[in-house]
């Protein structure tokens, strides 16, 4: 049974619940934010603009205490939840109407033991912070491509990135985590303390509690890696996404090599190849060299770039506060079928901003068991996915439509997975397309910590 929202209880409009809210308060490091507030509109605000929720109630917690103390104040109220660090979750699943949002990102603690090459980091960090932390040490794990992506959503839902070829997901390099549970136990988990929890919070998302800080095995890397970048104009896209297709296959672990269709600030379609090479810049040339010879680039580009510099380097194209949309399934490969279906699907894009972009995986993370951790699809070659941005809300329902129609286009010819932190509100059939065989599992360990669904917000996985 699902506990119900009381929203008048939670808003302070009894006396009793006035104190309650008054005794929360009282018990915080942190603070609470009401709509009455001024500084509400700011603190309900969250990465996308096209998000415009108005929760009850937001706890900034300031240590793992506070947030013991909202779980135990929202449960005591029966309100709904909503947990936030980064706030970058595209279908705003980290703030919610009429209940509580319990927000992390002021809990920015972190300790680089670089002797024994491990991380301990508070799960309101974003992964600026964290590499800049680790990168002071010559040291990095896998992280997103965004520098103020929340390190927690991140590495919940599995967390891709540059390094993730070459060392895994940021859950495979997830070694512990401190969490508090729906019963607002605090709770340290690994493979040896609630091991059965600790393999379900690699890749399964925001589902069975709250973490508070993770611990994370880290590699040796940088200050510099090698990046070549090239352009192809749009009437070369054919040839250019053939190469693109084989070179990623065919390319070792040390490259992750992402593409997209773009548009030019001329009005110009073209597509862009980009490879970083994870190792030594000069062991990289040869490597990337056929990516720099193919075909006639518009433009191309081979540099050795601090780390730092690539990890933050897509920001300018996803400000905070412009309003998103998208639609990812995994692909094995780029048949002509598919290259058909984007090639057209993309000429009809309804605004410069719009993209379709492929991510690389395979490498280390294809060679984990798929029952390793609640990320399944790790037969995947490529995540593919149409992403609107634009900013007048008379436009929603013409980028919306276009990132429906274009996903719809390439359906044939993908795996039916999807990466749980580029699912939308897509309903339960996707998040069982994200977990496959691992779902079952899944949803007993959500049995055992959650059985009422009290952390529901997220892609959701009901007590089984």
């Amino acid at each position: 049974m699902e506990i119900p929202r009381q929203t008048d209880a939670l808003l302070g409009r009894s006396d009793s619940s006035s104190t309650a809210i008054e005794q929360l308060r009282s018990c915080l490091r942190g603070e609470v934010i009401l709509p009455t507030d001024a500084a509400y509109d700011q603190a309900r605000a969250v990465w996308n603009g096209a998000i415009d929720k108005r929760p009850a109630a937001i706890v900034f917690c300031a240590d793992p205490d506070d947030v013991v103390h909202a779980v135990t104040y929202a449960r005591s109220q029966g309100c709904l939840v909503a947990v936030r660090s980064g706030g970058h979750n595209v279908a705003g699943l980290s703030v919610c109407d009429d209940g509580m949002v319990i927000d992390l990102s002021r809990m920015k603690k972190m300790v680089v033991d670089p002797e024994r090459r491990i991380a301990r980091a508070e799960a309101g960090l974003t992964l600026g912070e964290f590499d800049a932390a680790t990168q002071a040490h010559g040291l990095a794990t896998t992280m997103g491509v965004n520098s103020d992506t929340g390190i927690a959503g991140l590495t919940l839902g599995g967390g891709f990135g540059k390094l993730g070829r070459k060392h895994g997901l940021s859950c495979d390099n997830l070694i512990a985590a401190e969490m508090v549970t729906a019963d607002g136990q605090l709770l340290r988990t690994s493979i040896d303390e609630h091991p059965e929890l600790f393999w379900a919070l690699r890749g399964g998302g925001g589902n069975f509690g709250i973490v508070t800080a993770f611990e994370y095995r880290l590699h040796p890397l940088g200050p510099t890696l090698l990046v070549g970048s090239v352009l192809h104009a749009y009437n070369h896209g054919r040839e250019a996404m053939r190469f693109y297709d084989k070179f990623s296959r065919d390319a070792p672990d040390e490259v992750s090599v992402d593409a997209a269709l773009v548009t030019l600030p001329s009005g110009d379609r073209a597509f862009t190849i980009s490879a970083c090479y994870g190792g030594a810049p000069e062991a990289g040339e040869s490597i990337i060299a056929p990516l720099m010879k193919f075909g006639h680039p518009i433009e191309s580009r081979l540099q050795a770039i601090p780390y730092l510099q690539i990890q933050s380097a897509g920001d300018s194209l996803f400000p905070r506060g412009r309003r998103y949309y998208w639609k990812a399934q995994f692909l094995r490969e780029i048949s002509d079928g598919a290259i058909d279906a984007l090639l057209d699907g993309y000429a009809g894009a309804p605004n410069h901003s719009s993209l379709l972009v492929f991510q690389q995986v395979g490498g280390a993370i294809a060679r984990v068991p798929a029952s390793h951790s609640p990320y399944a699809n790790r037969d995947a070659a490529l995540d593919c996915f149409p992403i609107a941005i634009w900013d007048n809300p008379a436009d929603d329902e013409a980028n919306m439509r276009w990132v429906r129609d274009l996903w719809n286009a390439i359906r044939p010819f993908s795996t039916g997975g999807v990466y749980a932190n580029n699912l939308g509100d897509e309903g339960d059939e996707r998040v069982r397309d994200a977990y496959g065989a691992n779902y079952a599992r899944l949803a007993a360990i959500k049995k055992q910590y959650d059985p009422t669904n009290f952390f529901r917000l997220n892609q959701n996985i009901r007590p089984g």
